[in-house]
């Protein structure tokens, strides 16, 4: 069986050929392992943290797949670029994140409003629609090629309630007031602003009954075969909810290797 490796922009495949395993990567998976800090540089990270109200601190990385800022002492995570866009739509997605599950957990009502935050190509968003025929998905990515690639999307599968939006790293771009769930898969992580993005969030949903729900791969099991780096647990997701105001609602612990957690903005 022979392997090769392929490097693109912020992002590692490791994929093995002729094999149902296909893209395993994006420097999402174990290989190679993580470097660790040691005890009293953990120590000296987590000192700063507690010291600095922003909840940013810049240092040196724990993993060589982080920005080398850490938020609320969580490294953040290299965004994915666009020329990954094709591992979102693998054939195998479906079964391995249990997305009917997901999709179905949502309780999404007819009129509804949903915003996509990092939609990407749009994998979640167009699913959606078809759940919000009287309503809009807002499919919000930070990259011109995504929104393209959206663009496309949407008039190949003649989705008219589904609305590319181009956001930045601050600010998913969203009217005030107007949200009824935010959808984030596997990409707030990823945020470079989080604490900016998630007060921008909070303000885009509905106040009283706008819901957030937030998919992060389950940092409390080891089995899960994703970096650390890209993985996020409870306790870790309620604190950083927390910090820009958004209540913490229930964990919906479904799907096969990641966290379905809602949030909501109260009144």
């Amino acid at each position: 069986m022979s392997y090769f490796l392929l490097t693109w922009q912020r992002a590692v495949w490791v994929a093995v050929a002729g094999s149902s395993v296909g893209l395993v990567g994006f420097g999402c998976t174990q290989l190679p392992a993580e470097t660790r800090p040691s005890a009293s540089a953990e120590g000296r990270l987590q000192a700063m943290v507690k010291s600095d109200t922003s909840g940013y601190v810049t240092a040196p990385p724990r993993d060589l797949n982080g920005i080398g800022t850490y938020y609320m002492g969580r490294q953040i995570a290299h965004v994915m670029g666009h020329e990954g866009a094709d591992w979102l739509e693998r054939s195998d997605r479906r079964q391995e994140e249990g997305t009917d599950k997901l999709i179905n957990a949502l309780k999404l009502k007819p009129t509804d409003v949903v915003a996509d935050i990092g939609a990407g190509t749009g994998y979640f968003s167009f699913q959606m629609a078809k759940k919000v025929p009287k309503g809009q998905v807002l499919a919000v990515d930070i990259q011109p090629e995504m929104i393209a690639t959206l663009q496309a999307n949407r008039r190949e599968r003649n989705a008219p309630n589904v609305r590319p939006v181009l956001g930045t790293t601050t600010s998913p771009a969203l009217p005030a007031d107007s949200v009824d769930l935010i959808l984030i898969v596997d990409a707030y992580h990823e945020f470079d602003r989080p604490r900016e993005m998630g007060r921008a969030m909070r303000q885009a949903l509905k106040p009283g009954t706008g819901r957030l729900a937030l998919v992060e791969y389950r940092a409390e099991d080891p089995n899960v075969p994703i970096k650390r780096i890209h993985k996020m647990s409870v306790e870790q997701a309620r604190k950083e909810m927390a910090a820009v105001g958004l209540e913490f609602v229930e964990a919906v612990e479904t799907l096969p290797q990641q966290h379905l957690l809602f949030f909501r903005r109260p009144k």
